[in-house]
């Protein structure tokens, strides 16, 4: 599978953004899926992420009750909506996708996208 990340951008501590990543192939369905971000200087670090059938779904304690994670499988496309930016947000965003394992385990996400930057000003 092929991951294409887009909207992010520039915004202000508070405000929001819609991330979106549009996957190719007949498969999508079938992954599990999630946002990882790096922040300039640091480690990856696990967002959010939702199985194949939308029934597990599970955040990092940093964006809990900030940040939503959708699938559309009719789509091929997974949404990130972020609310409530702080600066620390600030990062390269990378959607994965993954067919086993844990879903808030990095190491079991096979395939990535090119990443998407976001940019929160204080």
């Amino acid at each position: 599978v092929q991951l294409q990340a887009s909207g992010g951008g520039l915004v202000q501590a508070g405000g929001s953004l819609r991330l979106s990543c549009a996957a190719s192939g007949r498969t999508f369905s079938s992954y599990n899926m999630a946002w990882i971000r790096q922040a300039p200087g640091k480690e990856r670090e696990f967002v959010a992420a939702i199985s194949w059938s939308s029934s597990r779904i599970k955040f990092a304690d940093s964006v809990k009750g900030r940040f939503t994670i959708s699938r559309d499988n009719a789509k091929a496309t997974v949404y990130l909506q972020m609310n409530s930016l702080n600066t620390e947000d600030t990062a390269v965003y990378y959607c994965a996708a993954s067919r086993y394992g844990d879903i808030a385990t990095i190491r079991y996400y096979d395939y990535w996208g090119q990443g998407t930057l976001v940019t929160v000003s204080s």
